[in-house]
């Protein structure tokens, strides 16, 4: 394998990609399941599916699309519905939660259509919806970069006020918080994470990323700094131990590394019950 990443080029995309996203996913995850957004993420994933599906439409259809990177679509489509996102929870003042299985619904929906309209499920599709190794390119690996400068950048300057607004949002408005300009910045840099985590990850699986290091973490951490640095951890394991199964076993990414997430999660909680039982 060592020698696979030395000598093809796709490979090294991958990982290096893995490696970010193992980072950026778990570190916005912290956030999500502490302000309990979990599912948040799998919204703008469908949302996402939809933008992914609608650009292999237009480039199958119009030539004036060809060439187009599905990417940038399914980041414009996941922005526009982080967007949505927030525009109903003002609607629904004291049903916020709403906003969420709204916009999940009209993704799944209109990546339905989009999706038929392409010929239904094709390897392209797949590969989006579960990851693939094979399909980071160059492109993709710079545009992850660039977004994972800008997050981690924002979450240092903003980290006071995203911390405040998780654990006591009306305490934070009360501090002169700009908390729906804060909340607006961070929906947007989640939209962003989601859609960069598609290539290795998948579609269907980037809320798994996002939550489960962050449920591992949980249960042995001791303050929020060591959740978030435990959660990265996790990330990074599941992410590169799932590349490296997927490599050798010629299995979808995505599923191995949600799997391999999963296993460290039982293994936390199994620690956990024994370290109370001994005491």
């Amino acid at each position: 394998m060592i020698e696979g990443l030395l000598q093809y080029e796709f490979l090294q995309n991958a990982f290096i990609t893995g490696i970010i996203i193992g980072i950026i996913a778990p570190l916005l995850g912290v956030f999500i399941v502490v302000r309990r957004l979990s599912l948040i993420a799998d919204a703008l994933s469908h949302v996402t599916l939809a933008g992914i599906a609608a650009s292999l439409y237009l480039e199958k259809n119009f030539t004036a699309f060809s060439g187009l990177n599905p990417l940038y679509m399914g980041m414009a489509f996941s922005v526009t519905g982080s967007l949505f996102i927030e525009k109903l929870r003002s609607v629904y003042k004291h049903y916020q939660e709403l906003a969420i299985p709204i916009i999940l619904s009209g993704g799944i929906g209109l990546g339905a259509i989009f999706i038929s309209l392409t010929d239904g499920l094709n390897t392209d599709i797949m590969g989006y919806l579960f990851g693939s190794v094979s399909a980071v390119s160059r492109i993709d690996l710079w545009t992850i970069v660039i977004i994972s400068i800008v997050v981690i950048t924002l979450i240092i300057l903003l980290y006071k006020e995203l911390f405040l607004l998780s654990f006591d949002e009306e305490h934070a408005k009360a501090s002169g918080i700009a908390a729906k300009s804060v909340h607006f910045i961070f929906i947007i840099m989640v939209a962003l994470v989601i859609a960069a985590s598609m290539r290795i990850v998948g579609i269907l699986l980037v809320s798994s990323l996002m939550t489960l290091p962050v449920a591992a973490s949980i249960r042995i951490a001791t303050g929020f700094k060591q959740t978030i640095l435990f959660s990265i951890i996790f990330g990074e394991i599941s992410v590169l131990g799932g590349l490296s199964l997927s490599y050798y076993l010629d299995i979808a990414p995505g599923g191995t590394i949600v799997m391999i997430a999963v296993l460290i999660l039982i293994l936390t909680i199994l620690i956990k019950k024994m370290t109370v039982r001994l005491k």
